[in-house]
């Protein structure tokens, strides 16, 4: 399905658009709209970090303090920054009772449908050794009408289940019917960090080479990397040059951080590969959107980042307001 002809996720009203015509505060002012693909939910329901100790650690490591917000105190944030995003429930993988995750799943999904102008769609993680019942609630979130809906594979968790692992094969198969990109994350996680053993994390487990081999087996299939993965930068950057079927958002690293390498990547060869992720609530959108403007890249290249690779990329992105239904 073409984005420019179609779009089943939902209409952008004028506060996505707001970034691009002007607003009274937030990104808006620089005239600038974001395309987050990959925000975490601020909400009580949804917060990344799921008890007081885990939010503490947003403190030490991220050095960003955990704030809950209401829904529509979320949605009033990502308005005012310009944004529209990609919601991710990733602490799903730590979930075995189907009926918990699918009524999480209806939660999230009414909250979409009731805000399309700021969240375009969500992506779901699942512990793949739930076998069938996990594959039944993907195929029923698909079949939805949820706005956007994909796979978030989380190769490391404690079951050891990286995304090369064939077990993931019956979702990729499901994505690749439905048209939908998948999204694998890779590189250093803030799961079990700070932790004695990482809380049975293992970071080989989302090393690049898994989204190589994904992307070798299902050349139709639409791979977005997750993360700059670091240390593993130039191995993420030679499988976006060899294989045209991945991309990357670069969400949970300030761009400062970023290697020369990488940001070479980003302003040059595959400058139409690469997307923005915030992983709000950790990382706020006004500090990532000036961290991004300090790297002196091309204002084109910048546009491309901020939204345009996203809209090109997300079925039915593209489909936004001529300015003259924002009067």
């Amino acid at each position: 399905m073409s984005g420019d002809d179609n779009n089943p996720y939902g209409r952008p009203s004028r506060s996505y658009m707001a970034g691009a015509v002007g607003s009274t505060s937030g990104n808006a002012d620089a005239g600038m709209r974001l395309f987050d693909c990959q925000a975490h939910w601020s909400t009580e329901i949804g917060y990344v970090f799921q008890n007081e100790e885990e939010k503490a650690r947003q403190q030490r490591i991220w050095k960003t303090t955990a704030q809950v917000e209401s829904e529509e105190e979320m949605v009033a944030t990502f308005r005012r920054n310009g944004v529209r995003a990609v919601m991710s429930l990733g602490f799903t993988i730590w979930l075995n009772d189907i009926e918990k995750i699918r009524q999480l799943h209806d939660r999230v999904f009414a909250v979409g449908r009731q805000y399309p102008d700021a969240i375009f769609g969500h992506w779901l993680s699942f512990n793949p050794t739930l076998q069938q019942g996990a594959i039944r609630e993907f195929r029923r979130a698909l079949d939805a009408n949820a706005g956007f809906v994909g796979l978030a594979v989380i190769g490391q968790q404690p079951a050891r289940v990286p995304a090369s692992d064939e077990r993931w094969d019956p979702f990729y198969r499901m994505s690749i019917d439905a048209g939908v990109p998948v999204l694998i994350y890779t590189g250093l996680t803030g799961v079990g960090q700070d932790h004695p053993g990482g809380k049975g994390i293992v970071l080989d487990d989302g090393h690049p080479r898994h989204i190589d081999i994904v992307a070798a087996r299902y050349p139709e299939l639409k791979i977005l990397a997750a993360r700059p993965a670091y240390p593993w930068q130039d191995e993420m950057i030679a499988i976006m040059r060899h294989k045209s079927n991945v991309h990357c958002e670069l969400h949970g690293w300030s761009p400062r951080a970023f290697t020369p390498a990488l940001k070479k990547e980003i302003g040059g060869r595959l400058q139409d590969r690469f997307m923005f992720g915030s992983d709000y609530p950790v990382l706020k959108h006004e500090m990532l959107a000036d961290r991004w403007r300090s790297l002196g890249l091309a204002e084109p290249v910048l546009e491309k980042v901020f939204h345009r690779n996203a809209e090109a990329y997300f079925p039915g992105a593209k489909n936004i307001p001529a300015s003259e239904d924002l009067t």
